[in-house]
Order: C-alpha cells, then sequence, then structure tokens
C-alpha cells in the first residue's frame, strides 16, 4: 500500500473546493494563489498546480523499496552487503537501472564526460536556472544499500510525487546521479561533483591517475563507455550559478536523529575533509637479532603518530574535530621482521576550516619530532586534499523547515561530519541537504538500514522543498 500524505497547502485546497466555481470566474485558479502564499512568489501560469484531490498526492514505497532492493542486486560481493565499485561491470549495470527508471518518470538524461547522469523535468520558465537533486550510487566493498542510493531514488520519486499530483514546475527540476562520491578506486573522494564544480587540478591529475591493478583512470572510464575521445574534462565543468539551488537526501550515517526520536535533520554545514600521507622509513632487520637500542622501528614511529592524531583533534577543545588513521600497513608485513618502512593515511574533518589545519600542522610537526627522536627517515607527509567546509543556504533552511512543518514532521537543525556530493555542489549553487534516520547510525557496513517510513518521510520533505524552490 503506498503511503499517503498530505500537505497543509493541499488540505487548505481541498477544503475550499465549493469555492472553485466562483474563483474560476474571476479567472484566478486557487491553486496557483496557494502556491504563490507558499512559495512567497507569484507563478502567473494556472497550469502550476496540484490537483484537486489529496488522495493523488502519494510516496509509492512498495515500488520505492523494490528499487532499492533490486539496485543492491549489482553487487559485487553477496547481500546484504553491497559493493559497487567506479566503471565495473556492476557500476555500469546500476547506472543502466537508474537510466531507465529517469526514462520511466518521463526525464530527459543525459551523461558528461566521467558518467554524471542528468535526468531533467523542463520547467514551464526553462530560459530560468534548474533547482537539482541527487546523489551518488558507488559503495565502497562490503558496505549498504542505502547510503547515496536514497538520494538518487528517492529524489526520482519525489519528481514523481509531484507529477502525479499534477504540479508543473516553474524552474526545471534535475535529478544528478554523480560519479564516484567513493574513493574507493582511485583515492579521490566526489570525484564527478568535484569536476563539476571546476576543479582544473584534479581534470589534470586524472591524466597520471592509476588504480590498484595499474589501469589508469582513462582506460577504466572508457571501458565503460566514458571519456571516449580525449582527456580534456572541462566539458564537465560548471559555471558557478547553473543551478538556482540544490538539495541533497541522505541517511544521516549517523545515530542522532533516531536515538531523539526526530524524523528530519536538516543539514546546516557540512565538515570539510583534508586527507595525509605519511611514509617513515626505518633499517628492518631481523625481530631476534637486532637488539632494542639499536633498532630504528618505522612500525613503532607509525604507531605513535596515530596516537598523535588523536591527541591533537582531541585537544583541539572543539567536539566538531575528528581524526581518523584509517590506514596503516607496515613493511615486510612478517612477523619476525622489523618494520622496515610504514604508511598512514589520515583522516581529519571539521567544520572550521582553520582549527582543523591547526590540527593538520600539529600532525606535521609531530611527524618530524617522532621520525627524528626514533632515527627513522619521514620520507612523504603528503596533504592529498584539504577542501573548505561548506554552509547550506539559509533560504534552502528554511524551505526545508518548512516543508517540515507543513507535513507534521519532527526536525532538527545539525551538521554533517560525513562528506558529501553538496559539499563541492556548494561552489556552484546555493545548497541544502536532508537527513533521515538509519539504524543505529550505522553506515559503510552491510547492517545499514533506514525504514521505508523514513524514506518517505524524507522524500515528502524534499518534493515540498523542490515546489518551493521551482516557484521562486
Amino acid at each position: 500500500m503506498a503511503l499517503r500524505f498530505s500537505l497543509v497547502v493541499l488540505l487548505t485546497l481541498f477544503s475550499s473546493c465549493c469555492f472553485s466555481a466562483i474563483l474560476a470566474h474571476r479567472d484566478e485558479d486557487p491553486t496557483t494563489k496557494i502556491m504563490e502564499e507558499f512559495s512567497g512568489y507569484p507563478t502567473h501560469e494556472s497550469h502550476s498546480c496540484i490537483s484537486n484531490s489529496v488522495s493523488s498526492i502519494s510516496v509509492e514505497t512498495e515500488s520505492l523499496q523494490q528499487q532499492i532492493d533490486e539496485l543492491s542486486t549489482f553487487s559485487d560481493t553477496p547481500a546484504p552487503s553491497v559493493t559497487r565499485i567506479l566503471y565495473s561491470e556492476k557500476d555500469v549495470l546500476a547506472r543502466r537501472y537508474i537510466k531507465n527508471l529517469m526514462g520511466l518518470s518521463g526525464l530527459s538524461v543525459r551523461e558528461d564526460a566521467v558518467g554524471n547522469i542528468f535526468g531533467r523535468w523542463e520547467g514551464y520558465e526553462p530560459e530560468l536556472t534548474a533547482v537539482a537533486t541527487g546523489s551518488h550510487i558507488d559503495a565502497i566493498p562490503y558496505s549498504g544499500k542505502y547510503d547515496g542510493v536514497v538520494g538518487v531514488l528517492g529524489a526520482i520519486e519525489s519528481l514523481n510525487v509531484l507529477r502525479r499530483s499534477g504540479f508543473k514546475p516553474k524552474r526545471s527540476l534535475e535529478v544528478i546521479l554523480f560519479t564516484s562520491e567513493e574513493p574507493t578506486r582511485f583515492g579521490i573522494g566526489c570525484l564527478g561533483s568535484r569536476l563539476l564544480a571546476g576543479s582544473e587540478a584534479l581534470a589534470k591529475a586524472l591524466k597520471n591517475t592509476v588504480d590498484g591493478q595499474n589501469t589508469s583512470f582513462f582506460d577504466a572510464a572508457r571501458s565503460a563507455s566514458y571519456a571516449k575521445d580525449h582527456e580534456d574534462l572541462s566539458s564537465v565543468f560548471l559555471k558557478k550559478g547553473s543551478y538556482s539551488a540544490f538539495v541533497e537526501l541522505h541517511i544521516e550515517q549517523g545515530p542522532i536523529l533516531e536515538e531523539e526520536g526526530i524524523s528530519i535533520g536538516i543539514v546546516t554545514a557540512i565538515a570539510a575533509p583534508a586527507s595525509i600521507k605519511v611514509d617513515f622509513e626505518g633499517n628492518g632487520g631481523h625481530a631476534g637479532a637486532v637488539l632494542m637500542p639499536k633498532r630504528n622501528d618505522a612500525g613503532l614511529a607509525a604507531a605513535e603518530l596515530a596516537l598523535a592524531v588523536e591527541k591533537h583533534v582531541k585537544d583541539s577543545g572543539s567536539i566538531d574535530t575528528v581524526g581518523t588513521v584509517g590506514i596503516l600497513e607496515l613493511h615486510p608485513g612478517a612477523i619476525n621482521s622489523i618494520p622496515s618502512k610504514s604508511h598512514l593515511e589520515i583522516d581529519t574533518r571539521d567544520i572550521d576550516e582553520k582549527r582543523r589545519n591547526i590540527v593538520i600542522e600539529k600532525i606535521h610537526q609531530s611527524a618530524i619530532t617522532i621520525a627524528k627522536n626514533r632515527e627513522v627517515r619521514l620520507s612523504e607527509f603528503k596533504i592529498i586534499n584539504q577542501d573548505p567546509p561548506a554552509l547550506s543556504e539559509e533560504s534552502i533552511i528554511k524551505a526545508m523547515e518548512v516543508a517540515s512543518q507543513e507535513l507534521n514532521l519532527t526536525h532538527k537543525l545539525m551538521i554533517s561530519r560525513a562528506y558529501h556530493d553538496s559539499l563541492f555542489m556548494a561552489r556552484i549553487s546555493p545548497m541544502g541537504m536532508i537527513f533521515i534516520p538509519c539504524y543505529k547510525g550505522y553506515s559503510h557496513k552491510p547492517e545499514e538500514y533506514a525504514s521505508i517510513e523514513d524514506i518517505a518521510n524524507g522524500v515528502k520533505v524534499l518534493a515540498l522543498t523542490l515546489t518551493k524552490l521551482s516557484l521562486v
């Protein structure tokens, strides 16, 4: 049974149906009037309306859940896990599935040179910049089926909700499937949205980028029928202002909404990540033959730096500062051999860019000191990316708040400590994000789960937010 929902806008309209004939004689469409009042802007378009039947407004929850389940079958690991790596066979099949759904929803579909996919519902004033929504469908190894997917399938369904209701957008509405939000294959997070935001440095770096099997980025892209002609990716870049607004629906990936029993999270800021690669080199040697005073242990240098990362983020004075040593590798990796080399990859994040950068510098100084004290060589300390945080646009925050209130859904303002494609879309247009609860905050693991009721709530808020933004 599809989950039915009503809006105050529609309830008002429904209760005033008996006056429609009178209003019609005045050449005034009651729905248009109400939508103007809601949006705060006149539409002057009698066809931009929602039908007079409250029951016509519906989220098709059964089909939406079925789509989520079907998409999860395009995976290189068995259920309940999902593994979907950029430009792999399963990724290509999943992309084809999404494009088919876009087509069935009446959207015009196009793709760019790296595989960002766009499905557009043309507005009745197509010369205006469009309103966009969307997310990603790639999945790290052995993850779940909701991360990103809710923001793509939910976006398509939100447009279906509006189309079924009879609404017609003033500004065009566009669903975007972003290429490679996860850094799994080439070590670059939000690859597609970074390029959309005009990263010339990334476009240049991709010419020499290879994966773990030494396959180049462009060879991988061409295997999926992208980047066919040349290695110039400037065609992917979008100018600032290409969209009037961007809104992303996503599972929270944290436990706050579920623990507090709140239906909707309205994101006010996205914490910015910085990634660091560190290499130490020592002398190595036999684990039994080299005495402790004579050792230059690269492994212990790495361990000490990992603890220093924890200390520096805790000493920042803010709960919003976080740091993680996600990769720690030792060479040669034998139990009876002293590590001669160690490699760390460190993730640091904060909503305050200056505070995060201070932590990075403290980590660097610790690495230098540790190398000196342990008589090992700091052969590399490289900052891979150092992105600034992004703030949500006040007008979009307000639209999401009003939408939640209209739907009688509890909501709270919150920051996103995970980064998303929205971080880079904020460089192109005003941005906002909608969070929904997920089970115990689990994400990036097979246990990741969001109820269809919570997903439907997010779709409703997204649909009504898009309605408001489209009429501006």
